[in-house]
C-alpha cells in the first residue's frame, strides 16, 4: 500500500487554509462512511421490530368467566342466601304449634281426694290457634316474594361479578398489548439512536438529534415502568374476582379484539325492563309490600283459639259412677287497639310500598341513562377503532416509510423521522385503547340489560 504524506496530498489538491482543509476532510470521511454497509434498518417498522419475549398461553374470556361463576366467594354466598330464603316459605304459612295441657280440676283442698266432689276430675286438653282466613296465604306470599327478591339479587351478583371479570380481563389485555407496543417502539427508537449517533460521529447529524432520540427512548423506558406497576394491580383484581389466592398467577388474556354487535336503544331498554335482575327485584319488592299491606289490613280481623279437653272423673265413695266430661271452647282476640297498634302497621306498609315504587322508577331512569351512555361509548370507540385500522394507521405507517427513505438520502431531518414514528406509536396505542374501551362498554351493557353470562 502506498502512503502519501497528508501535507503533500493537500498541496496537490491545491488546498490552502483552515476552512478548505476542514471541508475536504469532512467530505472524505463522509465518502468513506457512504462506502460502509448501511445499518440494518427495518423496511417495515410495524412488524420487524417486535420484541423477542416468551409469553404464556392465553386464556379465552369464556373460560375465565366460567371459573369465576364456579369459585367466586361472593357468588357462593349469594347462592347460599338464596337457598336459605327458599326454606322460609313453607314455615311462614304453617299453623302455630298446638298446645297440649294436662291437670286437675276442682280438687278439694281439705281432702285432696278425687272421689269427694262431683266436679273433681283429671283433665287433658289440646288447643290450636287458627288465623283469620287468608292470613296464612298472605304470609306465605310475602315469604315467597322475599325469596324471589333474593333470587334476583343472586343473579345480579352473578352478572356484576361477570362484568368485573370482563373489565379486569380487558384492562389486563390492554396493559399487555401496550407493553408489547412500547417494547416494539423502544427497539425502533434504539435503531434510530444508533443511526443518529453514527451520523453525528461523521458530522452529518446534530447533537440535538441524538439527544431527542435518547429522550424518546427514556420516555419508552418510563412507560414500561408505569405499565409494570399497573399490571400487578390489575392481576390482583382479576384473581380476586376469580376467587384465586394471591400467590396464584393470573390468567393471560387474549389481545383486544372487536366483536361487533348491533345495538338498538329500544331493544336494550326493553331487555333491561324485562331481564335486569335489579329491576325485577325492585318490582318484586313492590309486589311484596302490596301483600304486606294487605296482610296488615287483615290484622283488623280476629284469630281463633280452638280448645278441646277431656275430663276423667272417679266414682264416688259410695260407689256411685260418674261419667267423664268433654269440653270444647272457641276464643278470639279482640283487635281493639287499632289506633296504637294496627293503624301504624298499615301506614308503615303503605310507606314501604310507595318507597319501593319510587326506587323502581329511579333505578329504571338510571338504567336508561347508563344504557344511552354506554351505547354511545360503544359506537364512538367502534368508529374510532375502524378509522385507526382502515385509514389513520396505514397512512401514518406510509408516512414513516416515506420519511425513512427521504432521511437516507438527506431529504428530511431526523426530527421529522422521529416524530413520524412516535405518531405511529401514539395511533397504535389509541387503537388498542379504543378496542378495550369498546369491549368494556359492551360488558357494561350486558350488566344493564341483565344478559346472563351463561
Amino acid at each position: 500500500m502506498l502512503f502519501i504524506p497528508f501535507e503533500s496530498l493537500l498541496r496537490r489538491r491545491g488546498l490552502h487554509g483552515t476552512r478548505a482543509v476542514k471541508d475536504y476532510v469532512r467530505a472524505a470521511l463522509w465518502s468513506i462512511v457512504a462506502c460502509l454497509p448501511a445499518p440494518a434498518f427495518p423496511a417495515d417498522l410495524s412488524t420487524s421490530a417486535e420484541p423477542q419475549s416468551t409469553a404464556r398461553a392465553t386464556t379465552p374470556l369464556r373460560e375465565v368467566v366460567a371459573e369465576a361463576l364456579q369459585n367466586n366467594p361472593e357468588i357462593q354466598a349469594a347462592r347460599k342466601e338464596r337457598e336459605a330464603t327458599q326454606h322460609r316459605i313453607a314455615p311462614s304459612g304453617a299453623l302455630d304449634d298446638p298446645m297440649l295441657e294436662a291437670g286437675v280440676i276442682n280438687l278439694p283442698t281439705n281432702s285432696l281426694r278425687f272421689d269427694r266432689e262431683d266436679m273433681t276430675m283429671k283433665m287433658i286438653g289440646l288447643s290450636q290457634r287458627l288465623p283469620y282466613p287468608g292470613k296464612r296465604a298472605l304470609r306465605q306470599d310475602v315469604a315467597t316474594k322475599d325469596a324471589e327478591t333474593v333470587g334476583f339479587g343472586y343473579q345480579e351478583t352473578v352478572n356484576r361479578v361477570a362484568r368485573d371479570i370482563k373489565t379486569a380481563y380487558f384492562d389486563l389485555g390492554l396493559t399487555l398489548e401496550m407493553t408489547r407496543l412500547v417494547e416494539k417502539n423502544k427497539l425502533i427508537l434504539e435503531q434510530f439512536l444508533r443511526i443518529a449517533e453514527g451520523r453525528y460521529s461523521v458530522g452529518q447529524g446534530t447533537q440535538a438529534d441524538v439527544l431527542k432520540a435518547q429522550t424518546q427512548l427514556s420516555k419508552m423506558v418510563d412507560e414500561l415502568l408505569k405499565l409494570a406497576r399497573e399490571r400487578p394491580m390489575i392481576e390482583a383484581e382479576l384473581n380476586r374476582a376469580l376467587g384465586r389466592s394471591a400467590n396464584v398467577s393470573a390468567p393471560v388474556p387474549e389481545p383486544p379484539q372487536l366483536r361487533e354487535e348491533s345495538l338498538n336503544m329500544d331493544s336494550l331498554r326493553e331487555a333491561a325492563l324485562t331481564q335486569r335482575p335489579q329491576l325485577l327485584a325492585l318490582q318484586n319488592i313492590v309486589s311484596r309490600n302490596e301483600k304486606a299491606l294487605e296482610l296488615a289490613r287483615k290484622d283488623y280481623y280476629p284469630d281463633f283459639d280452638v280448645r278441646m279437653s277431656y275430663g276423667q272423673r272417679d266414682n264416688m265413695v259410695d260407689g256411685t259412677r260418674r261419667s267423664d266430661m268433654v269440653s270444647l271452647t272457641v276464643a278470639i282476640n279482640l283487635p281493639v287497639w287499632r289506633e296504637n297498634k294496627l293503624a301504624p302497621r298499615v301506614a308503615e306498609s303503605t310507606a314501604m310500598r310507595d318507597q319501593a315504587l319510587s326506587m323502581y322508577e329511579a333505578q329504571r331512569n338510571e338504567v336508561a341513562a347508563k344504557l344511552r351512555q354506554q351505547a354511545a361509548a360503544v359506537e364512538q370507540n367502534l368508529k374510532s377503532a375502524r378509522l385507526y385500522q382502515t385509514a389513520i394507521l396505514p397512512q401514518a405507517r406510509l408516512t414513516v416509510e416515506s420519511a425513512l427513505a427521504a432521511y437516507r438520502v438527506n431529504r428530511v431531518d431526523f426530527l421529522t423521522l422521529l416524530d413520524s414514528q412516535m405518531t405511529v406509536f401514539n395511533y397504535e396505542t389509541s387503537l388498542v385503547t379504543a378496542m378495550a374501551n369498546y369491549n368494556k362498554a359492551l360488558a357494561e351493557i350486558d350488566l344493564l340489560t341483565g344478559k346472563s353470562p351463561n
